[in-house]
């Protein structure tokens, strides 16, 4: 592996383009028989080949991804980062309370489909874009967990995976998510971490933000906040002003990886042989937000992987 030739495609380790499913899929396959290699891969692969055919508009029911942000690439860096802070946990546990496969394969699927609640129905009539979904795009997913893990035969764990996927947002407080057991409490800080290193590392995370997260903000009604005498507070002007508050934003998820989510994305370090390659770029990525005055000094094009058919 060579320094600074990095694509925009690629993970953090250079290895893995986290554009291509099947690539993810055969990685997240690895990491997994490595650790417990008398089991089988069924489940994952149907959950990938499931989340490929929803976010292309396959899916009876849905239409194609339209949120460029949270777009598939997102969601396949969160699920490699989830598989590799599983892995790393299970290298470096002295003494900790092991994850089996099946809490793997759970994690997983969780992660896969972390986000699907920005995918709107075709019987949706009132929204045009999946970003105006921000708010409750959590709870959406929440329930087509329950309603899809039956069908790939982990119906046992579809309500933990409709209370796990709360760690990666904001409608309920980390405190007050339910989950069975401190097992399950730990494979949700795994995914909560997963999903902000993940995004946060990627190579385009400050052009998606200034290009793609703005409009998915604007449409979701977050860019300006109720005051409590009835006025509004503009909380982000444009796409130029969220790179330059993101380096105030990542002091608050800093505090969400290190104290909401104990510390759980420091198991990276385990899985890359003592270098947190997640933290490595995501640094890199807020020192450059601190050292620009605006977004015009941006100049990588992520790569674009929403369908031109969003029926």
């Amino acid at each position: 592996m060579q320094a600074n030739r990095r694509g925009n495609e690629y993970d953090v380790s250079c290895r893995v383009n986290t554009t291509d499913s099947a690539l993810v899929n055969a990685e997240v396959d690895r990491i997994f028989l490595e650790l417990y290699p008398r089991s089988a891969t069924a489940q994952i692969d149907r959950a990938f080949r499931d989340l490929t055919t929803m976010y292309r508009g396959d899916r009876p029911g849905y239409h194609a991804c339209d949120t460029a942000y949270h777009d598939i690439q997102h969601v396949l860096e969160v699920t490699l980062a989830m598989a590799r802070l599983i892995d790393g946990y299970e290298r470096a546990r002295m003494g900790l309370e092991p994850l089996d496969a099946a809490m793997f394969r759970l994690g997983v699927v969780t992660a896969l489909f972390h986000d699907c609640g920005y995918i709107r129905t075709l019987d949706d009539s009132q929204h045009k874009n999946g970003g105006e979904l921000t708010l409750t795009h959590v709870s959406r997913g929440a329930r087509f967990l329950r309603d899809y893990l039956p069908k790939i035969g982990m119906g046992e764990v579809a309500d933990v995976a409709a209370s796990l996927i709360h760690f990666t947002g904001y409608e309920i407080s980390v405190s007050e998510i339910n989950v069975p057991s401190l097992g399950y409490k730990l494979l949700g800080s795994l995914l909560g971490s997963a999903d902000i290193i993940a995004q946060m590392s990627d190579r385009c995370y400050l052009e998606k933000c200034r290009d793609r997260l703005y409009p998915e903000f604007l449409a979701g009604g977050i860019t300006r906040k109720r005051l409590p005498e009835g006025g509004e507070a503009v909380l982000y002007e444009s796409g130029e002003d969220l790179v330059r508050k993101t380096p105030h934003f990542y002091e608050g998820a800093s505090r969400r990886l290190d104290a909401d989510l104990g510390g759980a994305h420091k198991y990276a370090q385990a899985h890359f042989g003592g270098q947190h390659l997640y933290l490595e770029e995501l640094t890199k990525n807020i020192e450059f937000a601190q050292a620009i005055n605006d977004g015009t000094a941006l100049k990588r094009n992520p790569p674009n992987t929403i369908t031109d058919d969003v029926r």
